[in-house]
Protein backbone atom coordinates (compact mmCIF):
# COMPACT_ATOMS: atom_id res chain seq x y z
CA UNK A 1 0.00 0.00 0.00
CA UNK A 2 1.21 3.30 -0.99
CA UNK A 3 0.95 5.63 2.21
CA UNK A 4 2.06 9.81 2.25
CA UNK A 5 2.42 10.49 5.49
CA UNK A 6 2.66 14.50 6.76
CA UNK A 7 3.83 15.94 10.60
CA UNK A 8 3.31 18.84 11.49
CA UNK A 9 6.03 19.04 14.57
CA UNK A 10 9.24 17.37 16.29
CA UNK A 11 7.74 14.88 17.82
CA UNK A 12 4.65 14.47 14.50
CA UNK A 13 8.10 13.92 12.80
CA UNK A 14 9.58 10.96 15.22
CA UNK A 15 5.86 9.18 15.44
CA UNK A 16 5.71 9.40 11.60
CA UNK A 17 9.04 7.36 11.77
CA UNK A 18 7.56 4.73 14.11
CA UNK A 19 4.92 4.64 11.85
CA UNK A 20 7.43 3.90 8.94
CA UNK A 21 9.47 1.61 10.82
CA UNK A 22 6.43 -0.69 12.36
CA UNK A 23 4.78 -1.24 8.95
CA UNK A 24 7.78 -2.40 6.52
CA UNK A 25 5.23 -4.10 4.66
CA UNK A 26 4.07 -0.62 3.31
CA UNK A 27 5.76 1.89 1.12
CA UNK A 28 5.69 4.89 2.67
CA UNK A 29 6.63 8.57 1.75
CA UNK A 30 7.53 10.66 4.41
CA UNK A 31 7.36 14.50 4.63
CA UNK A 32 6.46 17.94 7.44
CA UNK A 33 5.74 21.19 7.29
CA UNK A 34 7.56 22.70 10.17
CA UNK A 35 10.08 24.92 11.50
CA UNK A 36 11.17 23.32 14.58
CA UNK A 37 13.73 19.89 13.79
CA UNK A 38 12.29 17.49 11.22
CA UNK A 39 14.98 14.95 12.34
CA UNK A 40 15.68 13.85 9.00
CA UNK A 41 12.15 14.27 7.35
CA UNK A 42 12.17 15.82 4.00
CA UNK A 43 10.32 19.86 4.74
CA UNK A 44 7.10 20.36 2.15
CA UNK A 45 8.65 23.33 -0.15
CA UNK A 46 5.49 25.09 -1.13
CA UNK A 47 2.17 25.17 -0.26
CA UNK A 48 1.06 22.05 1.89
CA UNK A 49 -2.65 21.86 0.33
CA UNK A 50 -0.51 21.49 -3.60
CA UNK A 51 1.52 18.83 -1.67
CA UNK A 52 -1.88 16.92 -0.76
CA UNK A 53 -3.66 17.29 -4.03
CA UNK A 54 -0.58 15.63 -5.41
CA UNK A 55 -0.74 12.76 -2.86
CA UNK A 56 -4.42 12.05 -3.80
CA UNK A 57 -3.68 11.53 -6.79
CA UNK A 58 -0.41 8.81 -6.27
CA UNK A 59 -0.98 7.84 -2.44
CA UNK A 60 -3.44 4.66 -1.51
CA UNK A 61 -3.73 6.17 1.87
CA UNK A 62 -2.65 9.76 3.75
CA UNK A 63 -1.98 10.43 7.12
CA UNK A 64 -1.81 13.47 9.08
CA UNK A 65 -0.17 13.58 12.26
CA UNK A 66 -1.37 16.96 13.67
CA UNK A 67 -5.26 18.22 14.78
CA UNK A 68 -8.32 17.31 12.70
CA UNK A 69 -9.16 20.45 11.78
CA UNK A 70 -5.42 21.01 9.96
CA UNK A 71 -6.59 17.94 7.77
CA UNK A 72 -10.17 18.51 7.29
CA UNK A 73 -9.11 21.89 5.54
CA UNK A 74 -6.17 20.32 3.61
CA UNK A 75 -8.41 17.43 2.03
CA UNK A 76 -11.64 19.48 1.31
CA UNK A 77 -10.53 21.09 -2.08
CA UNK A 78 -9.98 17.37 -3.45
CA UNK A 79 -13.10 15.09 -1.85
CA UNK A 80 -14.86 13.43 -4.67
CA UNK A 81 -16.45 10.37 -3.69
CA UNK A 82 -16.13 7.59 -1.79
CA UNK A 83 -14.90 5.19 -4.27
CA UNK A 84 -12.17 7.34 -6.05
CA UNK A 85 -10.52 8.89 -2.88
CA UNK A 86 -7.82 7.66 -0.64
CA UNK A 87 -7.97 6.80 3.02
CA UNK A 88 -6.95 9.62 4.91
CA UNK A 89 -6.15 8.94 8.67
CA UNK A 90 -5.28 11.48 11.52
CA UNK A 91 -3.02 10.81 14.43
CA UNK A 92 -2.09 13.33 17.18
CA UNK A 93 0.99 14.03 17.62
CA UNK A 94 2.09 11.14 20.21
CA UNK A 95 0.19 8.64 18.40
CA UNK A 96 -1.85 8.35 21.18
CA UNK A 97 -5.30 8.18 19.01
CA UNK A 98 -5.87 7.08 15.28
CA UNK A 99 -8.71 8.19 13.72
CA UNK A 100 -9.79 7.36 9.91
CA UNK A 101 -11.83 10.25 8.70
CA UNK A 102 -12.03 9.48 4.95
CA UNK A 103 -13.23 6.17 2.91
CA UNK A 104 -12.75 4.16 6.26
CA UNK A 105 -14.31 1.59 4.18
CA UNK A 106 -14.09 1.66 0.42
CA UNK A 107 -10.64 3.14 0.42
CA UNK A 108 -9.96 1.07 3.80
CA UNK A 109 -8.99 3.60 6.05
CA UNK A 110 -10.94 1.91 8.98
CA UNK A 111 -8.65 -1.43 8.11
CA UNK A 112 -5.37 0.34 7.83
CA UNK A 113 -6.36 2.61 11.26
CA UNK A 114 -6.59 -0.62 13.02
CA UNK A 115 -3.44 -2.33 11.76
CA UNK A 116 -1.54 1.23 12.66
CA UNK A 117 -3.07 0.84 15.56
CA UNK A 118 -1.34 -2.75 16.15
CA UNK A 119 1.36 -1.69 14.99
CA UNK A 120 2.59 1.43 17.23
CA UNK A 121 0.29 1.06 20.50
CA UNK A 122 -2.06 3.38 19.75
CA UNK A 123 -5.99 3.99 20.41
CA UNK A 124 -8.15 3.70 17.14
CA UNK A 125 -11.11 5.27 16.98
CA UNK A 126 -13.86 3.88 14.64
CA UNK A 127 -17.09 6.40 14.54
CA UNK A 128 -18.70 4.81 10.94
CA UNK A 129 -22.38 3.01 12.35
CA UNK A 130 -22.30 -0.17 11.44
CA UNK A 131 -18.72 -0.95 12.96
CA UNK A 132 -19.52 0.18 16.03
CA UNK A 133 -22.52 -1.51 15.95
CA UNK A 134 -20.70 -4.55 14.63
CA UNK A 135 -23.00 -4.84 11.72
CA UNK A 136 -22.36 -5.81 7.90
CA UNK A 137 -20.64 -3.05 6.10
CA UNK A 138 -21.35 -4.05 2.60
CA UNK A 139 -18.99 -1.64 0.69
CA UNK A 140 -16.66 -2.97 3.00
CA UNK A 141 -17.15 -6.36 2.44
CA UNK A 142 -17.27 -6.02 -1.62
CA UNK A 143 -13.54 -3.93 -1.21
CA UNK A 144 -12.04 -6.74 0.73
CA UNK A 145 -12.96 -9.39 -1.32
CA UNK A 146 -12.67 -8.14 -4.98
CA UNK A 147 -16.32 -7.38 -5.55
CA UNK A 148 -17.34 -4.56 -8.09
CA UNK A 149 -19.98 -2.33 -6.25
CA UNK A 150 -22.49 -1.48 -8.52
CA UNK A 151 -24.43 1.52 -7.05
CA UNK A 152 -22.90 3.46 -4.18
CA UNK A 153 -26.47 4.86 -3.43
CA UNK A 154 -27.99 1.35 -2.96
CA UNK A 155 -25.05 -0.04 -1.23
CA UNK A 156 -25.79 2.86 1.50
CA UNK A 157 -29.17 1.87 1.46
CA UNK A 158 -28.54 -1.87 2.35
CA UNK A 159 -26.48 -0.94 5.29
CA UNK A 160 -28.84 1.41 6.48
CA UNK A 161 -31.64 -1.19 6.75
CA UNK A 162 -28.79 -3.66 7.90
CA UNK A 163 -28.44 -1.60 10.85
CA UNK A 164 -32.15 -0.87 11.17
CA UNK A 165 -32.76 -4.57 11.30
CA UNK A 166 -34.96 -4.31 8.04
CA UNK A 167 -35.37 -7.02 5.38
CA UNK A 168 -32.13 -7.57 2.81
CA UNK A 169 -32.14 -10.35 0.27
CA UNK A 170 -29.25 -12.02 -0.84
CA UNK A 171 -28.75 -14.07 -4.14
CA UNK A 172 -25.24 -15.37 -5.20
CA UNK A 173 -24.22 -17.02 -8.25
CA UNK A 174 -21.15 -17.36 -6.44
CA UNK A 175 -19.85 -20.37 -4.36
CA UNK A 176 -20.19 -18.87 -0.63
CA UNK A 177 -18.34 -21.28 2.00
CA UNK A 178 -19.62 -19.77 5.03
CA UNK A 179 -22.80 -18.76 6.54
CA UNK A 180 -24.47 -15.45 5.80
CA UNK A 181 -23.66 -12.51 7.52
CA UNK A 182 -26.49 -11.04 10.01
CA UNK A 183 -28.94 -8.66 8.13
CA UNK A 184 -28.83 -11.05 5.04
CA UNK A 185 -31.84 -13.00 3.82
CA UNK A 186 -31.45 -15.73 1.32
CA UNK A 187 -33.97 -15.13 -1.26
CA UNK A 188 -34.87 -14.47 -5.22
CA UNK A 189 -36.99 -11.42 -5.18
CA UNK A 190 -37.89 -8.88 -2.84
CA UNK A 191 -37.97 -4.87 -2.62
CA UNK A 192 -33.85 -4.53 -1.54
CA UNK A 193 -31.25 -6.86 -1.45
CA UNK A 194 -28.00 -8.30 -3.06
CA UNK A 195 -27.03 -9.80 -5.83
CA UNK A 196 -23.24 -11.49 -6.83
CA UNK A 197 -23.43 -12.25 -10.04
CA UNK A 198 -20.39 -12.19 -13.45
CA UNK A 199 -23.82 -10.51 -14.76
CA UNK A 200 -23.80 -6.45 -13.34
CA UNK A 201 -27.09 -6.23 -15.39
CA UNK A 202 -28.92 -9.12 -13.02
CA UNK A 203 -31.98 -7.43 -11.24
CA UNK A 204 -34.03 -10.25 -9.09
CA UNK A 205 -34.51 -7.46 -6.69
CA UNK A 206 -36.75 -3.93 -7.20
CA UNK A 207 -33.74 -2.60 -6.11
CA UNK A 208 -30.70 -4.47 -6.51
CA UNK A 209 -26.89 -4.21 -5.46
CA UNK A 210 -25.27 -5.92 -7.66
CA UNK A 211 -21.77 -7.03 -6.51
CA UNK A 212 -19.39 -8.53 -9.28
CA UNK A 213 -16.01 -11.06 -8.39
CA UNK A 214 -13.24 -9.23 -10.10
CA UNK A 215 -11.72 -12.36 -11.56
CA UNK A 216 -10.41 -11.52 -14.60
CA UNK A 217 -7.10 -10.44 -15.56
CA UNK A 218 -5.90 -9.32 -18.99
CA UNK A 219 -2.60 -9.76 -20.88
CA UNK A 220 -1.85 -7.31 -23.55
CA UNK A 221 0.80 -6.50 -26.07
CA UNK A 222 0.86 -3.66 -28.56
CA UNK A 223 2.82 -1.98 -31.34
CA UNK A 224 4.32 1.64 -30.35
CA UNK A 225 2.36 4.12 -31.47
CA UNK A 226 -0.92 2.32 -31.22
CA UNK A 227 -4.24 4.22 -30.91
CA UNK A 228 -5.72 4.07 -27.82
CA UNK A 229 -9.23 3.87 -28.90
CA UNK A 230 -8.31 1.10 -30.95
CA UNK A 231 -6.72 -1.27 -28.42
CA UNK A 232 -9.61 -0.59 -25.91
CA UNK A 233 -12.13 -2.05 -28.88
CA UNK A 234 -10.20 -4.81 -29.47
CA UNK A 235 -9.87 -5.99 -25.73
CA UNK A 236 -13.90 -5.30 -25.44
CA UNK A 237 -14.54 -7.02 -28.80
CA UNK A 238 -12.79 -10.09 -27.10
CA UNK A 239 -14.55 -9.78 -23.77
CA UNK A 240 -17.80 -9.55 -25.23
CA UNK A 241 -16.81 -12.28 -27.79
CA UNK A 242 -16.56 -14.61 -24.38
CA UNK A 243 -19.61 -13.42 -22.91
CA UNK A 244 -17.29 -11.67 -19.75
CA UNK A 245 -18.78 -8.65 -18.47
CA UNK A 246 -15.93 -5.66 -18.52
CA UNK A 247 -16.85 -5.09 -14.73
CA UNK A 248 -15.08 -8.55 -14.09
CA UNK A 249 -11.63 -6.74 -15.03
CA UNK A 250 -9.31 -7.22 -12.14
CA UNK A 251 -6.09 -5.52 -13.76
CA UNK A 252 -4.26 -5.35 -16.97
CA UNK A 253 -1.07 -6.67 -17.03
CA UNK A 254 2.16 -5.87 -19.62
CA UNK A 255 5.37 -6.07 -19.92
CA UNK A 256 7.82 -2.65 -18.47
CA UNK A 257 8.90 -2.03 -21.73
CA UNK A 258 5.01 -0.73 -22.32
CA UNK A 259 5.10 1.02 -19.21
CA UNK A 260 5.03 4.67 -21.29
CA UNK A 261 2.06 3.17 -23.90
CA UNK A 262 -0.59 5.35 -23.79
CA UNK A 263 -2.84 2.51 -25.65
CA UNK A 264 -2.23 0.36 -22.86
CA UNK A 265 -2.08 3.12 -19.71
CA UNK A 266 -5.64 3.83 -21.10
CA UNK A 267 -6.88 0.33 -20.65
CA UNK A 268 -6.79 1.36 -17.20
CA UNK A 269 -9.45 4.21 -17.24
CA UNK A 270 -11.61 2.33 -19.91
CA UNK A 271 -12.24 -0.40 -17.23
CA UNK A 272 -11.63 1.31 -14.18
CA UNK A 273 -8.54 -1.54 -12.95
CA UNK A 274 -5.23 -1.14 -12.63
CA UNK A 275 -2.49 -1.30 -14.79
CA UNK A 276 0.70 -3.33 -13.61
CA UNK A 277 4.31 -4.24 -15.54
CA UNK A 278 6.39 -6.98 -15.29
CA UNK A 279 9.75 -6.93 -16.28
CA UNK A 280 10.91 -9.90 -18.78
CA UNK A 281 12.75 -11.69 -15.95
CA UNK A 282 9.53 -11.63 -13.86
CA UNK A 283 7.51 -12.53 -17.25
CA UNK A 284 10.24 -15.56 -18.04
CA UNK A 285 10.37 -17.10 -14.45
CA UNK A 286 6.89 -18.63 -14.82
CA UNK A 287 6.81 -22.16 -15.49
CA UNK A 288 4.22 -23.07 -18.08
CA UNK A 289 3.41 -23.79 -21.25
CA UNK A 290 3.48 -20.72 -23.55
CA UNK A 291 2.72 -19.38 -26.97
CA UNK A 292 5.84 -18.33 -28.34
CA UNK A 293 7.19 -15.62 -30.83
CA UNK A 294 10.88 -15.29 -31.75
CA UNK A 295 10.09 -12.01 -33.22
CA UNK A 296 8.43 -10.86 -30.23
CA UNK A 297 11.58 -12.54 -28.19
CA UNK A 298 13.79 -10.67 -30.28
CA UNK A 299 11.95 -7.48 -29.16
CA UNK A 300 11.48 -8.08 -25.57
CA UNK A 301 13.13 -10.98 -24.45
CA UNK A 302 10.26 -12.60 -23.71
CA UNK A 303 8.31 -15.05 -26.18
CA UNK A 304 4.91 -14.36 -25.52
CA UNK A 305 4.15 -10.99 -23.35
CA UNK A 306 0.15 -11.02 -22.77
CA UNK A 307 0.36 -14.71 -21.93
CA UNK A 308 2.57 -14.69 -19.58
CA UNK A 309 1.41 -10.99 -18.42
CA UNK A 310 -1.55 -12.27 -17.61
CA UNK A 311 -0.50 -15.05 -15.76
CA UNK A 312 1.36 -12.99 -13.61
CA UNK A 313 -1.63 -13.21 -11.46
CA UNK A 314 -1.58 -16.32 -10.73
CA UNK A 315 -5.19 -17.30 -12.12
CA UNK A 316 -5.56 -19.95 -14.87
CA UNK A 317 -5.09 -18.76 -18.09
CA UNK A 318 -8.21 -18.91 -20.34
CA UNK A 319 -7.56 -17.61 -23.21
CA UNK A 320 -4.08 -18.10 -25.06
CA UNK A 321 -2.59 -15.66 -27.45
CA UNK A 322 -5.16 -13.48 -29.51
CA UNK A 323 -3.47 -10.93 -32.01
CA UNK A 324 -4.94 -8.55 -34.82
CA UNK A 325 -3.10 -5.87 -36.16
CA UNK A 326 0.06 -5.43 -33.92
CA UNK A 327 -2.18 -6.07 -30.75
CA UNK A 328 -2.31 -9.10 -28.59
CA UNK A 329 -4.34 -9.67 -25.95
CA UNK A 330 -4.47 -13.19 -23.10
CA UNK A 331 -7.04 -13.59 -20.29
CA UNK A 332 -6.81 -15.11 -16.99
CA UNK A 333 -9.44 -16.02 -14.38
CA UNK A 334 -9.64 -16.25 -11.11
CA UNK A 335 -11.41 -19.12 -9.32
CA UNK A 336 -14.09 -17.46 -7.26
CA UNK A 337 -15.60 -17.97 -3.82
CA UNK A 338 -17.27 -15.74 -1.20
CA UNK A 339 -17.05 -15.73 2.57
CA UNK A 340 -18.48 -13.90 5.47
CA UNK A 341 -15.84 -15.26 7.88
Amino acid sequence: MRISVVAFSTNGCRTAMRIRDSMPEHDFTLACKTTSDTLGLTNIEGKTIDWVGLRFKDSDALVFIGAIGIAVRYIAPYIRRKDKDPAVICLDEHGEYTIPILSGHIGGGNRLAKELGDAIGSKVIITTATDINGKLSIDTFATERNLRIGNLLVAKDVSARILDGGFVGFLSHVPVISGLADGLTPASEGELGVCISYDSKEKPFKRTLNLTPMDITIGVGCKRGTDPRKLQDYVTDTLESLNIDVKRVASIRSIDLKSDEPAILSLGDAFKAPVMFHTSEELMSLEGEFSSSDFVRSITSVDCVCERSACMSGDTLILRKRSHDGMTVALCRKDFRISFD
